[in-house]
Order: C-alpha cells, then sequence, then structure tokens
C-alpha cells in the first residue's frame, strides 16, 4: 500500500539542528524567515501532499496522459484530479515558493524549498515534473534573460499561471548536444522563426496552465559548428495580445507523447516547431551556457525526486512489515498471541528497511547541506562566502543527483522485495515506485555523464578548488572530534573513508592525465565513494548532536536515540562500500577495457 507521512521531525533536525556550523547560515536576506514560519510551510506543504498529491498518484499511473486530436491541433489531457489538484498548488503559493520576490515570488529560502520538493515527489512525482520544470526555466531566464522578456514571462511562470519546458533532446542527439539541428532565422522584428523536432520533453504539452514557456536551443544560420554554435530561445505556446495575455497559437506542437515504463502521469512529448516565434536568451552561440543553469537547477531537483521516491518506497515497505505476519523469530515467538510474528522480526527484512532508512536520512542530511550553499551562493553579503558556496554547488550536482536516484531506485527495489509477490503486483501500489524511480537515473543527464562530469571537470577545476570545500570541513571534523571517546567509533569509521577517498583522489589525477580512460573507468566508483563519504559525514555530525541533546536531558529521546542507531548501522553496513570503491579504481581500465568490440 501507498502510504506516506512527511518526515517532518527529520527534516526540522536537517533544517535547524544539523549544518549550523557550515558557513552558509545565517543569511541577512533571510532574517524574516524564523523556526515558526519554516515549520509551518512545513506543515501546511504536508498536508497538501498527504490529502491532495498522494491520492492521485497511483490514480494517474494507471490512468496515464491522453493524447487528442482537437479542432485547433493537438493537445495532452492530464489525468483526473491534476487539473484540480495543479489549481490548489498554484494558489497556494506553491510555485512561488523560494522564486524572487521582484517577480511575485516570496523569496523563502532553497533548503525550505528542497524539503517542499521532495514532499511533492515522495506523494507523486510525476505531478512533480510540472512545476519542476518551470522553476529550473525560471532559473535559466532570471539569470540570462533580457529586461524585457523577464517582466513579460516571469510574473506568471512564478504565480503558476503559465509552465515551463526544456527542449533539448532531438531524435539523433542526447548528450552530444553539438549535433543538434534545430534552426533559427532572424524574423526581422527582433525575434526569431524556430523549425524542428525535440523528443523526449517534460510537460511540452498539458492542459494545467493557460500558456507553456518552451525553452529551446537551436542555431543561428551563421553559427560554427559543436556546442560553440548553440544558442538558447524562448518560444511560448501561446503568442500574446497588446494586453499581455495568451492569444494566437505559435507553431509548435506535440505530435506524440510517450508510452513509458513509469511516470506515466507526466506527459513526456515529441514536439516539432515550425516557424515558431522565439526571442533569444542570453547572447548568441552561448545558449548551453544559459541551459545549463536551467540543467543544474534541475539535477538537484532530480535528486530530490530520488529521496522522496526513496522515503515513501521506505514508508511503505515498514506499514507491511509490521503488517504481514509470517514464520516466527529465529530467537523465539515475539508475539505469541498471533498465529505469526509480523515480517519485521526477521533480520533479512531489518536490514532491507534499516538501509533504506539509512539512505534517506543520509542523502536528506546532504540536501540540506547543498541546499543551504545554493542560498549562500545567491545571497550571501560578502563575495568569498558566495564563491566558496558555489564551488560546493557545483562539486555536490552531480554527487546529489546521481548518487540519490541510485539510490532511491534501490529502495524501491527493497521495498518490492520486503512485500514479496505481493509488491510485484500492480493492487500493492510499491512497483510504480521502481518504475517512476528508474527514469531519474537516466533524464538530466545519465548517471554516468554525472560521473564523468565529476572526475573530468569538478575534481580538477581551478587545481582542485572545489574539492577543497569539501575536503576541509571533513578534516576539521575529524581533527576537533579526534579525541571525543563517545564519537571514536564514528570518527574512525569517517577517518578511514575519507582516508580512502583521498588516496582514489590522487589516484585518478595521476592516471587521468597520462589516459583519459582511466579517469572515465573511475568515474562511477569515485562518484559514489564521494556521495557515501558526504553521507558518512552528516551522519557523524548527526551523532554529535543527538548525543549532546540526550546529555542535555532531551524530551525526544526517542528521535535522537534512532539517529545514532541509524548511523551506526550506516557506518557498520554501508560504508565500508568506499573500501571496495577504493579497489574498484585501483583495479584501473584494463579489464574493463580488454575485450575488442566485436567480442561482445
Amino acid at each position: 500500500m501507498q502510504t506516506y507521512t512527511a518526515p517532518l521531525r527529520d527534516m526540522r533536525f536537517a533544517l535547524n539542528e544539523l549544518h549550523q556550523d557550515d558557513g552558509f547560515g545565517h543569511l541577512k536576506a533571510h532574517e524574516e524567515f524564523g523556526p515558526e514560519l519554516m515549520d509551518a510551510v512545513l506543515e501546511e506543504a504536508a498536508r497538501l501532499c498527504q490529502q491532495v498529491l498522494l491520492p492521485i498518484n497511483r490514480s494517474g499511473d494507471e490512468e496515464g496522459c491522453h493524447f487528442e486530436q482537437g479542432p485547433d491541433g493537438t493537445s495532452v489531457r492530464t489525468p483526473e484530479g491534476f487539473r484540480e489538484a495543479y489549481r490548489q498548488f498554484a494558489e497556494g503559493g506553491w510555485t512561488s515558493l523560494v522564486a524572487p520576490a521582484e517577480w511575485g515570488g516570496q523569496g523563502l529560502p532553497e533548503a525550505l524549498g528542497k524539503m517542499v520538493e521532495e514532499m511533492v515527489c515522495a506523494t507523486n512525482v510525476s505531478f512533480s515534473l510540472y512545476p519542476g520544470l518551470t522553476s529550473g526555466a525560471l532559473a535559466a531566464l532570471t539569470a540570462y534573460a533580457s529586461d524585457e522578456l523577464k517582466q513579460t514571462w516571469l510574473p506568471k511562470m512564478v504565480s503558476g499561471q503559465w509552465s515551463g519546458s526544456m527542449c533539448l533532446t532531438e531524435a539523433h542527439c542526447g548528450t552530444d548536444l553539438g549535433m543538434l539541428r534545430t534552426k533559427a532565422v532572424p524574423a526581422g522584428n527582433g525575434g526569431y522563426k524556430l523549425t524542428g523536432a525535440k523528443i523526449f520533453i517534460s510537460a511540452g504539452e498539458h492542459d494545467l496552465t493557460e500558456n507553456i514557456v518552451h525553452l529551446v536551443l537551436a542555431r543561428l544560420p551563421d553559427a560554427p559548428k559543436g556546442v560553440k554554435g548553440i544558442s538558447l530561445f524562448l518560444v511560448p505556446k501561446f503568442l500574446l495580445d497588446d494586453d499581455g495575455n495568451p492569444a494566437t497559437r505559435n507553431g509548435v506542437w506535440c505530435t506524440a507523447i510517450e508510452h513509458k515504463t513509469g511516470i506515466k502521469a507526466s506527459a513526456t512529448c515529441a514536439m516539432q516547431f515550425e516557424d515558431a516565434m522565439g526571442w533569444l536568451v542570453g547572447e548568441p552561440n552561448r545558449g548551453l551556457e544559459a541551459m545549463f543553469t536551467m540543467m543544474n537547477a534541475e539535477r538537484v531537483g532530480v535528486g530530490i525526486q530520488g529521496l522522496g521516491i526513496g522515503e515513501a518506497a521506505y514508508q511503505s515497505a515498514v506499514w507491511y512489515a509490521k503488517d504481514r505476519i509470517q514464520g516466527r523469530s529465529l530467537a523465539g515467538a515475539k508475539y505469541p498471541d498471533r498465529e505469526a510474528d509480523p515480517i519485521i522480526v526477521h533480520p533479512d527484512v531489518r536490514r532491507m528497511l534499516m538501509t533504506m532508512r539509512a539512505y534517506n536520512e543520509g542523502c536528506r542530511g546532504v540536501s540540506a547541506w547543498i541546499s543551504r550553499a545554493l542560498d549562500a551562493e545567491k545571497h550571501a553579503e560578502d563575495a568569498e562566502t558566495r564563491e566558496k558556496a558555489a564551488d560546493f554547488v557545483a562539486l555536490m550536482t552531480p554527487v546529489v543527483k546521481a548518487l540519490f536516484t541510485d539510490l532511491g531506485f534501490e529502495s524501491a527495489s527493497l521495498a518490492v522485495q520486503v512485500y514479496g509477490g505481493h509488491g510485484y503486483i500492480r493492487e500493492s501500489g510499491v512497483e510504480q515506485y521502481l518504475r517512476d524511480a528508474r527514469i531519474s537515473m537516466i533524464y538530466e543527464g545519465t548517471n554516468g555523464i554525472q560521473a564523468l562530469d565529476l572526475v573530468g571537470r569538478k575534481m580538477s577545476a581551478h587545481m582542485g578548488r572545489y574539492l577543497r570545500g569539501f575536503f576541509h570541513p571533513v578534516s576539521n571534523f575529524i581533527e576537533a572530534n579526534a579525541g571525543d571517546e563517545q564519537l571514536a567509533p564514528f570518527i574512525a569509521g569517517l577517518k578511514r573513508a575519507f582516508e580512502a577517498l583521498q588516496g582514489s583522489t590522487s589516484m585518478i589525477a595521476q592516471r587521468g592525465l597520462k589516459d583519459p580512460e582511466e579517469a572515465g573507468a573511475a568515474a562511477t566508483d569515485y562518484l559514489r565513494q564521494l556521495g557515501l563519504t558526504a553521507m558518512a559525514y552528516c551522519f557523524a555530525k548527526s551523532v554529535k548532536v543527538a548525543m549532546t541533546q540526550l546529555s542535555q536531558g532531551s524530551d525526544e529521546a526517542e528521535f535522537y536515540g534512532a539517529k545514532i542507531h541509524t548511523a551506526r548501522f550506516f557506518f557498520d553496513r554501508i560504508l565500508p562500500q568506499t573500501a571496495s570503491c577504493y579497489l574498484a579504481i585501483k583495479a584501473g581500465k584494463g579489464s574493463m577495457m580488454a575485450l575488442d568490440d566485436a567480442a561482445f
């Protein structure tokens, strides 16, 4: 059964207790947003997600989107309940939560916004894509669009009246955007006419908003070849009249929707542009730079999808493990008054549940860390802090995207396993989590691409400056707490993982200079090693906070005690993976690249 209660206490812990020493907090721009206001927002978001979005999650999956041919062209109809849910979502101000106040947004911290995103994704990941794409488009337009474009388009996108999409992929090119063929020619009125076809466009067509603002990559007539010849354009579904209202249908159409493994209530569209009017965003031939602003925002958002699904899968598995009776405990009957014990008494079921729980809490801790950096990157008063935050965000974005989605999919798979045969059939609802989670490892740049980005760009950038933003706080924490006897097991485990990570970093840097394939062969293992070390750092800090609270007689002993138990499981059973990552990296590319192509 799909069941979910927002983990508000753990969210408050990650927001208010875990990262107070990271240097990214106490921002003057957010002084008015105190804990009471943040709590109220989280509680209201939880109500909306649990009462409005969760009930239409499975029904939306069963029904899917409808591709229809009408008198004025093609359209896409979302499943029953989605339009009303989106209306409530927009009217409740959730589309404007973290958007700039200048354009009608509420300007709340990203650290809070990401917690709300997690709840939305946990209850209905298909629904999350509609406002999620708009949020990414807003990021790109805010950073690169002209003042005129901003004034025309941003207010109604922020309000949720209009939505956004990202149009990159073409049938012959996905990651290799240098091959794209969509053309843009000057229209003589300051705009451009775009012609071409795009595929796999999330939220490219739907019935939730009165207009859709597409951000489209295309080539100008005199553009150089490759990625240096790509420009970004704003192309609306409807052109506006003199009063700024949608009026004339533009030359952009959905020609089909994809029939997918999961996220079936999200419209994934094939789009055709035929002399569609558009306006240049940013400078000519520098569109990829602008689009990456959107993509990087989306990559963190996709990581949050993995965390949200992981939490929903965990809670559904816990419910079943407590409800399903089967066999007796190996230590003797734990519930002798019942016909059998619930399966939660069995060690292997506990292994699966604790693995999911540790993944979720660890990812939530890292998510809160990068979210605070996202806020500091925008709002810190001094340039040094802004640069430090930007470096950290750049380093951790591929880690959040890839690791969170890998672990979210694994959690969904474990949930199916906990249910056994009942998990494999549709009625239980947990198989949907598995299907929905799978795409998150693919779109917005596959997880393999994220790993290559980490080792190929981020690791070496500015002579290793990005890495120092991660290495220094971890090293300082280990040194500062080396003499704490209570923390000793956690500090020792973190130190071993950190030293292995340093060894891998040095190894890849040296080998990669001589042979780029060595870095490529190590990339996926290195990303996981860094991500698990980041989770270990957050868990060690969690234990320190929890132990301090317990020593002071906190009235939340159960919560803080559970924090320590979960951290112990992570250090005992999950963190040792970092050693195997190191050994795999050390083995090099040899066995991976030995076979001739024809031998496969």
